[in-house]
């Protein structure tokens, strides 16, 4: 298996471990407690500390001169967090529970845009990383189809601490197929010789450029409603009679996002900014139609409906950092990407436990109406003008190279 291949693999068994954790701790937390609303705390707990701690990892991994150390550590430490909550959750104190969970949240950043920012070290540039890229996104959604269900499958079959430890060995899995990456075979994310990339470059080159400020605002508004999604899918199938099959919506949502990310998601023919409005204004759509679904089958045709829309959000999103990310703070720039979605999502998960109370089809209803405010404010924080046409106007700012969508191409000028 060549490098790209063993990152492949680590990358689907590391998502695999990340996508499972909401279902499983929100289902352990009924087994041991009778409470949805405490496994949405723990839930919290590990997602909020992304957004601190990803600017740290991404600086640290375009700085390191040990990257397989930092990686496979980091993905060691991930699964050491989920083997510890399905021995603690439900039977420590809340406050260990919670530690933990911390701990282990602290790790993500380097599962979600860490690995991410690997890719272009391992695929040179041109056509082939931007396929790389789509393939990358595919991961996610395959990691989100098999998670649910192999954690449903556990939880039947044993008990919600089974499809922990499940998790756990995903993780140490991913951990030591990371360990076998070819890190030296091209210096990807690291800063530039006598220009070492500072801690708060990332954030600024979030800020400063449009491109980058209008998908990460848009989608991190997203997250709060899609954080919320798999205690409302728990809640929605128990409304509908089936109180144990919150597994099957989401397993539906993340079959449709695989099809949507194998299929529209490979669309290149479209600009990324304007796939990832379709995107979210078709998941919000479907979302809120499925709060006031008549039965279980529907839900869950619905539910499908919202992941093919959601599919190609992933791949249009590692496209925009790809095409407009510095290649200093690339790392940068998709670990905080990524750690202030899941940060929104932890904060969608607080906010479902809190309202755990509420009728399911308005907390549904309260998620789509989320997704869909995301697409207008991408639209209006995005540059107004392609940026094609804006290649012709303005200098050069010296884009990333990312993608081979914009080999010598422009980026916009920062500011608000």
């Amino acid at each position: 298996m060549d490098g790209f291949g063993r990152y492949l693999a680590a990358a689907v068994a590391a998502r695999f471990a990340s996508e499972g954790m909401g279902l499983a701790v929100v289902l352990l937390a009924l087994e041991r407690t009778g409470s949805a609303a405490y496994g949405a705390f723990v839930l919290t707990a590990w997602l909020a500390p992304h957004v601190l701690a990803a600017p740290l990892a991404g600086a640290a991994a375009g700085r390191t001169r040990r990257p397989r150390l930092l990686h496979a550590g980091a993905l060691a430490g991930f699964g050491a967090a989920v083997a510890a909550l399905a021995v603690l959750l439900g039977r420590a104190p809340a406050a260990a529970v919670l530690a933990v969970a911390v701990l282990g949240g602290a790790c993500g950043p380097m599962v979600t845009g860490g690995l991410s920012s690997l890719v272009a070290g391992l695929v040179p540039a041109g056509a082939g990383r931007d396929r790389a890229y789509a393939w990358d996104a595919v991961t996610y959604n395959a990691a989100a189809v098999s998670a649910p269900a192999a954690v449903g499958l556990a939880a039947a079959a044993g008990s919600a601490e089974r499809a922990l430890a499940v998790l756990a060995l995903a993780a140490a899995l991913a951990a030591a197929l990371a360990a076998s990456l070819p890190y030296g075979a091209a210096p990807a994310t690291a800063a530039a010789p006598g220009r070492p990339a500072l801690l708060g470059a990332g954030p600024a080159a979030l800020w400063r450029i449009r491109e980058l400020r209008a998908i990460t605002s848009a989608t991190t508004l997203a997250f709060v409603g899609l954080g919320s999604l798999t205690t409302c899918s728990v809640l929605l199938a128990g409304r509908l009679g089936s109180p144990g099959a919150g597994g099957v919506l989401m397993t539906a949502f993340a079959v449709g996002a695989l099809a949507g990310s194998l299929t529209l998601g490979r669309i290149t023919g479209v600009e990324p900014g304007r796939l990832a409005r379709w995107a979210m204004a078709g998941t919000g759509g479907a979302l809120a139609a499925a709060a006031f679904s008549p039965s279980l089958a529907v839900a869950a045709a619905l539910f499908a409906a919202a992941g093919v829309c959601d599919g190609p959000l992933l791949t249009a999103t590692l496209r925009i950092r790809a095409e407009h990310a510095p290649e200093d703070v690339r790392a940068q720039v998709f670990t905080l990407g990524a750690g202030l979605k899941l940060t929104a999502a932890s904060l969608g998960a607080a906010l479902v436990g809190f309202a755990a109370q509420a009728p399911p089809q308005w907390l549904l209803l309260g998620v789509a109406v989320l997704v869909l405010a995301s697409a207008p404010l991408h639209a209006l924080a995005a540059p107004r003008v392609p940026a094609a046409a804006r290649g012709a106007a303005e200098p050069a700012t010296g884009p990333g190279a990312g993608s081979a969508t914009v080999r010598g191409g422009r980026r916009s000028r920062g500011g608000p």
